[in-house]
């Protein structure tokens, strides 16, 4: 006698075996770019550039995988992120960098001169 089993919903797995199943999936990858991180950290320590902004703020985002508090990612996100909500007058012309980098203290401001030659061609009457 067969009994016939009525099919479970896509994408749900019981509450016991989800757990489970999460972390069989997701372990691996996440280990490799555990791994790959710390591997980041000591090439720029062995090479004397722990200090640049972009591996302190890294530091200082990796804080928030072990405080235990929710929304790590979010709050990872936003701590190296532009947290300024005013527009600059004007453009820098910089490329995103991937973490957010201070203003110099005493409000260091670069000028730039571009010279722009232009050639005018005559036109006859």
């Amino acid at each position: 006698m067969s009994t016939k089993r009525s099919p479970r919903p896509q994408g749900k797995l019981p509450a016991a075996a989800s757990s489970r199943v999460l972390v069989d999936h997701g372990f691996v990858p996440v280990r490799a770019k555990l791994i790959e991180v710390a591997a980041f950290l000591d090439r720029v320590e062995r090479y004397g550039a722990a200090d640049d902004f972009r591996c302190v703020a890294l530091r200082k985002a990796a804080r928030i995988l072990l405080d235990g508090k929710p929304e790590r990612a979010r709050r990872t996100l936003e701590s190296l992120s532009d947290p300024t909500t005013k527009p600059d007058a004007v453009s820098t012309g910089k490329a995103a960098l991937g973490a957010w980098q201070p203003p110099a203290a005493g409000g260091v401001k670069v000028k730039m001169k571009v010279k722009v030659k232009v050639k005018v061609a005559a036109t006859r009457r």
